[in-house]
């Protein structure tokens, strides 16, 4: 979720439901030399807690040396560590998914990290493992809750699927059965009525939505209603509604951002509001047309033209 899940897209989450969010994911190294962008993407505001930070590394010493000044600097209610990226650059520098490969080297990392900020609760998220030849989930979820982790997420899918296929929950409700630690599932979950599902049939403590929330950001309040019972229709989401949250994260987009580049032109946050696209009537011509937007203004105005053509065509 690196490059779409900043402060302002975490915002727009919260005001429709989400619970408890993690940052981009942060290079350890990148933290440490004091990188301007890197310490942009762990922060966060006061409402958005509780709110943990998430980094990535593969040298315990740097892993542990950047969890400390994260948590003294911005003081995240929890430090997660990445497992689960499987992106060839992370990769390539044996982090992320990379170090399911490697227990040792990924407890020792664990080790020195909880060592580093014995104050602050640590969690973790992780896929299956590389392959399915290799599936490891549940040994290193045994072995994260005797090092002192407090909770883990997982992804059910291996490194090697990527995002392709479908997520496997059965190993999911494996690594919940031996845990004692709150275990969050992830992967497909795209609506109330998956989640419920999900939920009830893994035996999983919460469920961690990802891409899913960047077209459908109304998603979580859907599975809250969904698992307090209170309907598994999942509800229609208008077009206005869509403009709505368009704009919003517009707004916000640049509340946090216009200082820094100066500039309150909206041409580069063009593609973080594209998946808001996915559902409106005539998505395609309509991202054309965002393409001459250079204001929130524009972008109003494309809006209210937009709804105007709808209301005659009685699509909205």
């Amino acid at each position: 979720m690196a490059r779409h899940t900043d402060v302002a897209f975490r915002q727009l989450c919260k005001e429709q439901g989400a619970d408890v969010m993690v940052s981009e994911f942060v290079q350890s190294e990148a933290l440490i030399r004091g990188n301007a962008k890197a310490w942009e993407m762990v922060d966060f505001t006061e409402t958005q807690r509780p709110m943990g930070v998430q980094i990535f590394g593969a040298t315990p010493a740097s892993m542990a040396q950047a969890a400390r000044q994260v948590c003294d600097r911005v003081r995240p209610d929890f430090l997660d560590l990445n497992f689960g990226c499987p992106a060839h650059k992370v990769i390539e520098q044996n982090a992320g998914s990379g170090l399911l490969r490697c227990p040792a080297l990924l407890y020792d990392l664990v080790k020195a990290v909880k060592d580093a900020i014995p104050d602050v609760p640590l969690t973790a998220k992780m896929r299956l493992g590389w392959d399915y030849e290799s599936v490891v989930a549940v040994e290193v979820a045994v072995r994260l809750e005797q090092l002192g982790v407090e909770a883990i997420a997982v992804h059910g899918r291996t490194k090697e699927q990527g995002y392709s296929g479908e997520a496997h929950w059965g190993y999911i409700a494996q690594v919940a059965a031996a845990v004692s630690i709150p275990v969050t599932g992830n992967g497909d979950v795209k609506d109330g009525v998956s989640a419920k599902r999900r939920r009830d049939e893994s035996g999983v403590s919460g469920l961690m939505i990802g891409r899913a929330a960047l077209s459908n950001p109304w998603i979580f309040n859907e599975i809250k209603a969904a698992l307090a019972g209170q309907g598994e229709i999942t509800p229609v989401i208008t077009a206005q509604k869509r403009w709505d949250a368009i704009i919003r994260l517009s707004e916000l987009t640049l509340e946090v951002h216009a200082s820094r580049l100066g500039s309150r032109d909206v041409r580069w946050m063009l593609d973080r509001l594209h998946p808001l696209t996915h559902g409106l009537p005539g998505s395609r011509k309509i991202r054309d047309r965002m393409r001459g937007c250079l204001s929130l203004d524009d972008l109003r105005y494309l809006r209210d033209e937009h709804l105007a053509e709808l209301s005659v065509t009685g699509l909205s």
